[in-house]
């Protein structure tokens, strides 16, 4: 199935909080059903319905407002504004003043984005547990296909919770059990962190032995998809034999790289064989608003003479400066500012939009001065993820989204995770080859041609890793650097700090220089032991028993 104008979806009552919700999904049907009654609920087709309220909520949209951005599937703003990797961007810092607070790392308990993303992703848990109850209480929903729905359930719920605790790390667990409000309720410390990756490893695992290895239906996970989220929790814990190993499974099935690294980005792709799970968007499919597009990244529109002009999530010069190469295609990674004569990883230009650079198809050159607040936030804007204007995926008219999936997980990831198992193993040869697999792919792409197409765009040079790699630190340092540039503004990069252990040292540099070239960072600063996760919000803790909840250190 492909995505058109016209993918139809439905709407239903939920029985837990009888609250009105939206769906996201390719093989959904618009229909509108008022209240079901309680002993209708366990009927299959409403069973069923409940289910995919459980998928609704993955694009970060789980009301009436239009405010996803602040909650987005993304993580735009929570893993990339944060990181090293872009600026807010916007009309300057009062504009969605919360994500700059986010962005100097003033976050406090009450920042309306910390709230927000948490009442998303827990509205995601709760639907999962109550359509998991719902299935377990049916007497007639067919045995066989209610194995593999419940593994969907699980791998929702999975990603709920891995999301809650690469964020917020010490969350409150609640299970299919919870069948009132009070249920919910519960300690953020009742589990240690040990135990809650447990329980979200479990859910990936009881999924990975049900489902299928393919889907019919575009949207719904499979088993090599959990098998694949398995080992990310493996992997945010360091467990790098149980990555490796897993790690086998996944790059040996069905799914794998596509040839050209910016296809990967382009709508009618986004479900090839590269995605090994997304959350899936549609336009122009009957849903009020257009609410099941990209509703969380409707803010990072690029602005200019064919985009809305919000202008939020920029890229930094430091990552610009990233992608330079030297005269043997190899990072520089000095941090000095890229010039018009110097070599590039071809993959920049699909990702950051330059100045002088064509813009996707539409037949001009980027300038700065389609950047909303310029002095600000500098001369570049996002690219890779943005949908071009002449696409029947994107909406020209508010609120300006488009039909491109997030890629939740895609096959070069896994391949980056191996290699740096291979590393910390000490198969420092093993991870060579695989970075180089990331890098050969991306030395194949169509790199972005001047106008008249008569011409490489830039300085384009990427090579492979011919020398041995015989120190593990110098390994390690190249995996994390391959990792940044082939994931960059994909909303991983500050995760990947913090899992590292290295976020204090390469944000607190990054600032150090960055201060010079943008004074909206004058007064930022990370403090180790505290922004490495975020404050849990206060309403949460205000909304249940005194005493109940701990908030995380230092805030």
């Amino acid at each position: 199935m492909i995505k058109t104008a016209h993918i139809t979806k439905f709407v239903m009552i939920l029985a837990l909080g009888g609250q009105l919700v939206s769906c996201s999904g390719d093989f959904l049907e618009e229909t509108t059903y008022g209240e079901v009654a309680p002993e209708e609920m366990t009927v299959p087709e409403n069973v069923e319905r409940a289910i995919i309220s459980a998928y609704s909520v993955l694009n970060g949209q789980f009301d009436g407002s239009s405010n996803a951005y602040n909650s987005p599937a993304s993580n735009w703003s929570f893993g990339d504004v944060v990181s090293d990797d872009c600026y807010k961007g916007g009309g300057g810092t009062g504009d969605q003043n919360n994500i700059h607070q986010m962005e100097i790392f003033n976050t406090n308990p009450t920042t309306f984005d910390i709230e927000r993303k948490w009442m998303a992703l827990y509205e995601g848990v709760k639907r999962c547990n109550e359509a998991m109850r719902l299935l377990q209480q049916s007497e007639t929903f067919d045995a066989g296909l209610g194995k593999q729905r419940m593994g969907e359930l699980r791998f929702l719920r999975g990603h709920f919770y891995f999301e809650l605790k690469k964020i917020y790390n010490r969350i409150p667990y609640i299970d299919e059990t919870a069948a009132t409000v009070d249920d919910y309720a519960k300690s953020n410390t009742e589990f240690s962190s040990e135990e809650l990756w447990s329980r979200i490893e479990e859910d990936f695992r009881q999924a990975y032995e049900v489902l299928p290895d393919t889907q019919e239906e575009p949207g719904r996970p499979t088993g090599i998809a959990a098998k694949a989220y398995l080992v990310k929790c493996y992997l945010f814990q360091g467990k790098w034999q149980e990555v490796y190993d897993g790690t086998e499974e996944v790059l040996n099935s069905n799914y794998g790289l596509l040839d050209d690294f910016q296809e990967v980005f382009l709508p009618e792709n986004d479900n090839s064989r590269e995605v090994l799970f997304a959350v899936q968007h549609s336009v122009e499919d009957g849903q009020p608003d257009n609410y099941n597009g990209s509703i969380g990244d409707r803010l990072t529109a690029p602005g200019g003479p064919y985009y809305a002009q919000y202008g939020f999530h920029r890229p930094s010069q430091n990552l610009v400066n990233a992608f330079k190469t030297d005269n043997n295609g190899y990072p520089v990674n000095d941090n000095v500012n890229v010039t018009a004569e110097d070599f590039v990883d071809p993959r920049l230009d699909i990702t950051v939009a330059r100045p002088d650079i064509p813009y996707k198809d539409l037949g001009i050159l980027y300038s700065d001065t389609w950047a909303r607040d310029l002095a600000t936030y500098g001369p570049y804007s996002p690219k890779k993820r943005i949908v071009s204007a002449n696409s029947s995926y994107y909406v020209t008219t508010w609120p300006y989204v488009n039909a491109l999936n997030y890629y939740i997980i895609r096959y070069a990831e896994v391949i980056l995770w191996r290699a740096e198992a291979a590393v910390e193993l000490g198969r420092l040869e093993e991870a060579r080859a695989l970075v180089n697999r990331i890098r050969e792919r991306a030395a194949n792409t169509a790199a972005v041609k001047n106008l008249e197409g008569t011409a490489e765009a830039a300085n384009y040079n990427i090579s492979t890793y011919t020398e041995a790699w015989t120190d593990i630190n110098e390994a390690r340092r190249l995996v994390r650097l391959e990792t940044r540039l082939e994931l960059a503004m994909e909303g991983h990069r500050f995760f990947n700090l913090v899992r590292w252990k290295i976020a204090d040292e390469v944000m607190n540099s990054y600032l150090e220089v960055e201060k010079t070239r943008r004074t909206h960072l004058t007064n930022a600063a990370f403090t180790e032991g505290k922004n490495e996760y975020f404050p849990i919000p206060q309403k949460y803790i205000d909304g249940v028993p005194e005493g109940l909840v701990t908030q995380n250190d230092n805030y």
